[in-house]
């Protein structure tokens, strides 16, 4: 190989450490979020610095989840290509990058956009490395569930960069992302069930049964529609808004109760987990989506 290729190829394996997936999804309810705080368009500059310091926030969280999981990701199938298993990148780099790239977040917000952010980003950053993956996430089938505090942090992230502060509707947002994430991640863990009970790792599908399972993501996908709801008199959203985010809701909810019905009964078909997580995907995206968007409706 020539020296490009093998740089190129030590580049990308850096940043799949990052989990460029995740962040995207961060990202995507960053900026509805910034543009509701401020009832219109933040300053452009504002934006991008956001979005660049809660790139590397989240990015390093991810780095440093790869270093402390490098145990569990050599065992499972769907890790055991990532980087510190391969021995593309050696554990004491990968160590030095999420650190120095956890630092330049914090820097990164603290000088160019506030303090407040800063903070929250530390927390976010703190509650997903230190929470979740050193403390919950090998030790209880909850883990997802507190651990997942971590992915609702760019709400308060981007409603802080914004205006210094938080209301009721960041809030509302905030537990929208906390209810999401079981429904989320729950059907991800049922088709790689076998690969967390290998890993050790007990994920609720690997103690409980699909029925009790399934039935946790509706309850879950209750209170998430409903805290969707709440944004209405919350923020004074739009009739356009409150129709979207009730039909969304509906059409999640009804994956989520299919998904028990075929649990429950096996010859309705195939459980569809993974359909389950790329509608959750899909509901997301939109909602947020319909967030940005009806800020600038003139209703």
């Amino acid at each position: 190989m020539t020296p490009a290729a093998v740089l190129r190829g030590r580049i990308a394996a850096y940043v799949a450490l990052t989990k460029p997936r995740v962040i995207e999804l961060l990202l995507v309810t960053t900026v509805p979020t910034m543009l509701l705080a401020a009832g219109g368009f933040p300053s452009l500059w504002l934006v991008i610095a956001t979005l660049i310091g809660g790139a590397a926030a989240a990015g390093a969280s991810g780095v440093l989840n790869c270093y402390i999981d490098r145990d569990i990701d050599e065992v499972m199938n769907r890790t055991k290509r990532r980087p510190l298993v391969t021995g593309e990148i050696t554990p004491r780099s990968a160590l030095i990058f999420g650190l120095v790239l956890g630092a330049f977040s914090l820097v990164w917000f603290a000088v160019l956009v506030n303090m407040a952010s800063a903070l929250w980003t530390a927390a976010a950053i703190a509650i997903y490395v230190v929470g979740y993956t050193m403390i919950l996430k090998r030790r209880t089938p909850q883990n997802i569930v507190w651990g997942g505090i971590a992915g609702c942090m760019p709400v308060f992230i981007g409603w802080a960069a914004v205006t210094g502060s938080l209301s009721w509707g960041a809030v509302a947002l905030f537990l929208v992302i906390f209810f999401w994430t079981p429904p989320h991640y729950w059907p991800l863990s049922m088709k790689f069930r076998r690969d967390y009970a290998d890993a050790g790792v007990p994920m609720l599908p690997v103690v409980a049964d699909d029925i009790k399972v399934a039935r946790e993501m509706i309850i879950y996908t209750v209170a998430m529609i409903a805290c969707s709801l709440a944004l209405i008199p919350l923020e004074g959203m739009t009739w356009v808004y409150a129709i979207i985010a009730t039909c969304l809701g509906a059409w999640f909810l009804a994956q989520c109760i299919g998904m028990y019905r075929r649990a429950a009964d096996p010859s309705r078909g195939k459980l569809g987990a993974m359909k389950v997580f790329h509608a959750s995907i899909t509901y997301l995206t939109l909602l947020f989506v319909a967030v940005g968007v009806d800020v600038f409706l003139p209703l």
